[in-house]
């Protein structure tokens, strides 16, 4: 039987007085695939980095119809898209491992309250420190930090409500919000900066917000609500294996759907034509229903992968890469980046390189945070209450 890292997902469950999942699978196959996302985003990073043919069409403002897509480049940034929502996703269904285990603990809502405050503040907080890195000075980029840390004091109320209630927010902000983007961008003059936060996005300087927030909350509400069934209903690896296969699929025929009618649910980033990176090529600035059916249903296919392969007897050694990662996944966020783009301007070669370099380059980013986030883990198990639970 292979090692592994103790996890808070068993105390909740066994302290809530429910039978829980035979011990660790549950956060192995979430850990596995957060850490297969953290590799493809390093990808991306790299990619931006060293990449000169790098494609970033991923909006109605950046696609002009018929423009040429490299098959390769595209498939690239396509691969990485799956990236964000799964990080979201997974950030809900931790946090309401992390709520419950509170509150078995005997820890107050306020204290609960607090800590979500504290830490989406300190999470937002970060992207200064990205900025620092990829920005002209004076400018600040909103991305995926900006929509995690506001979603986590968004769930501050949200997560008092009943689970059915948290998924019918959840599903009308995935259905609604290109309606409410799209009376937006009607309205005359430049929206006022609290709509550019949350709805559509934009560049009010000094700020590019390129992740508005409500687009992400409905993720992170959707992955509180996996959280809520898998504590509330646990089951067999491979049951919540197969109805993760079942939804996946579901979300997937909806991406055909929608994707086929091309009309509303697309960001207005419609179909050039029938091929497959024209079908592929969905809005993710802000992300449309396309992109959330289509990057959500590949989501619960891979978690079905882990759900279903791995049983603690065939678990992964707790050292694997996968799993490191996945359980570093914020260490690693504010290190890999940096590194990228650092290495890239000292060594003269920004977005002068090929494809092939990205790809390099992002193995090489990896296998040398691999040790640091090891060495960060341990540390951060030894210090449960201190200051790492924050990051």
């Amino acid at each position: 039987m292979s090692a592994r890292v103790p996890s808070s997902t068993d105390s909740a469950v066994s302290a809530l007085g429910v039978v829980p999942l035979p011990r660790g699978q549950r956060l192995i196959a979430l850990d596995l695939m957060r850490g297969l996302v953290m590799v493809l985003m390093a990808l991306d990073h790299s990619s931006e980095a060293f990449n000169r043919g790098r494609v970033f069409t991923d909006s109605v403002a950046f696609y002009h119809p018929g423009t040429h897509l490299p098959a390769a480049q595209f498939l690239t940034r396509w691969l990485t898209h799956l990236c964000a929502p799964t990080f979201l996703f997974l950030a809900g269904a931790g946090l309401a491992f992390n709520v419950e285990k509170e509150r078995a603990q005997g820890k107050s809502a306020l204290f609960i309250d607090r800590f979500l405050l504290v830490r989406g503040v300190v999470i937002a907080a970060f992207e200064l420190w990205i900025s620092y890195f990829v920005m002209p000075k004076g400018m600040f980029l909103f991305q995926v930090l900006y929509a995690i840390g506001t979603s986590y004091v968004l769930m501050i109320p949200l997560r008092r409500l009943p689970t059915w209630a948290v998924f019918a927010v959840s599903l009308s902000l995935m259905l609604g919000l290109e309606f409410a983007c799209n009376a937006i961008h009607k309205m005359s003059g430049a929206p006022p900066l609290w709509l550019t936060l949350l709805f559509v996005g934009g560049q009010p300087k000094p700020l590019i917000v390129a992740y508005p927030t409500l687009h992400w909350f409905a993720i992170m509400l959707l992955g509180w609500v996996f959280g809520q069934s898998l504590i509330r209903r646990p089951a067999a690896p491979r049951v919540t294996a197969r109805k993760l296969l079942q939804v996946g699929l579901g979300l997937l025929i909806g991406f055909l759907v929608v994707r086929g009618v091309n009309g509303y649910g697309n960001m207005s980033l419609l179909r050039d034509d029938g091929s497959l990176v024209q079908w592929l090529h969905v809005s993710k600035y802000p992300p449309g229903l396309s992109y959330l059916t289509l990057e959500l249903g590949l989501c619960f296919l891979g978690l079905a992968l882990f759900f279903g392969v791995f049983s603690e007897a065939r678990a992964p050694g707790a050292n694997h890469v996968l799993l490191v990662l996945g359980q570093t996944p914020m260490f690693f966020y504010l290190l890999h980046f940096p590194l990228l783009v650092v290495s890239a301007h000292v060594l003269g070669v920004e977005q002068t390189l090929g494809l092939g370099a990205a790809y390099l380059a992002a193995a090489a980013v990896v296998t040398l945070l691999y040790p640091a986030c090891l060495l960060y883990r341990r540390y951060k198990a030894a210090h449960k209450d201190g200051w790492p639970r924050y990051i």
